[in-house]
């Protein structure tokens, strides 16, 4: 387990917490009424910062019920150990009707994961005798 600090920039927001034992994100609240109208996105404020300790990051993801019953879908969801700014979840609206977020709601959830650092190496060629080579979007069909 990894200790992650979190300051809440509004007490009234009530701090994020696992809903149950063994979820693997906890979820995020709103901390302003936003409407997202139907085809646009929206920058909605958690009224958090957060520190999240180095070989790990914060992984934002959809809440499942807002995404199958109203289409909301999370955007750059991405947050670094680095950042000690405010969490701002980018919502989009991909349903046909205006959704209003509520202060206090439950938007999104954070999954902390640990991260592996890349050496990135620059090379003349790659090989190509792998199976896939480079078949890409869609090039093993529907079936």
């Amino acid at each position: 387990m990894v200790d992650v600090r979190l300051y809440r920039l509004d007490k009234t927001v009530e701090m994020p917490k696992y809903a149950k034992k063994g979820d693997a994100a906890f979820d995020l609240r709103s901390s302003e009424d936003k409407l997202v109208k139907a085809g646009h996105k929206e920058l909605v404020k958690t009224a958090l910062r957060i520190a999240i300790p180095e070989g790990y990051c914060g992984l934002i993801w959809d809440r499942s019920g807002l995404a199958a019953k109203n289409g909301i879908h999370c955007l750059a969801g991405v947050f670094d150990s680095g950042f000690r700014g405010e969490i701002i979840v980018v919502l989009h609206n991909l349903g046909k009707e205006d959704f209003l977020i509520e202060k206090s709601m439950r938007i999104a959830q954070m999954l902390i994961q640990p991260v592996e650092t890349a050496r990135l190496v620059e090379v003349d060629e790659l090989e190509e005798n792998t199976e896939r080579g480079q078949g890409g979007l869609g090039h093993t069909g529907l079936k």
